[in-house]
């Protein structure tokens, strides 16, 4: 059986890195970039190891019949060696987001610091930001405070690193 090459984007095999990149960011509204699964390197990962797991048993060989082995494992390979996302404060994230726009715009660093939140034109988008981002498993900050300790509390949690 072929053994598949150890993919590496900037990363360890665990992510740790990319999770260093992006432990400290909290987006405009809310969401926690260390709990997202393409910023912390965990998409990678879990791709690259789908990836080596089918090449080194061989999977295409014996698995189920149907199933485009060759285009799987491109995709894989693609996936694995993405660049994680460097998350909305960095450039990062959904470039078109009406919510970074609007906090840019303001000058906020987040949507909570907003004198304009009951008449907010994103309110929409945000809390279909944050209900999808809670539905995955992604840390979402949704009260006023110190985001530093929020999201140290967080990193803790994680057990992924110190804050």
């Amino acid at each position: 059986m072929a053994k598949s090459k150890r993919m590496s984007r900037g990363k360890d095999n665990d992510g740790l890195s990319a999770f260093n990149n992006v432990k400290n960011q909290l987006g405009y509204c809310g969401l926690w970039c260390g709990s997202c699964s393409v910023g912390n390197g965990t998409a990678n990962v879990q791709a690259g190891r789908c990836m080596k797991t089918l090449t080194d048993y061989g999977v295409k060989e014996w698995g189920p019949k149907g199933v485009d082995y060759d285009a799987l494992l491109h995709g894989l390979e693609l996936l694995s060696s993405m660049e994680p996302c460097k998350g909305c404060l960095k450039g990062g994230g959904n470039s078109e987001c009406p919510a970074r726009a609007c906090a840019i715009e303001k000058g906020v660093s987040e949507c909570y610091e907003c004198n304009s939140k009951k008449t907010c034109k994103n309110a929409h988008y945000i809390d279909h930001m944050r209900k999808g981002a809670r539905r995955v498993g992604m840390k979402v900050k949704d009260e006023s405070g110190d985001p530093k300790k929020v999201m140290a509390g967080w990193i803790r949690e994680s057990g992924r690193g110190k804050s």
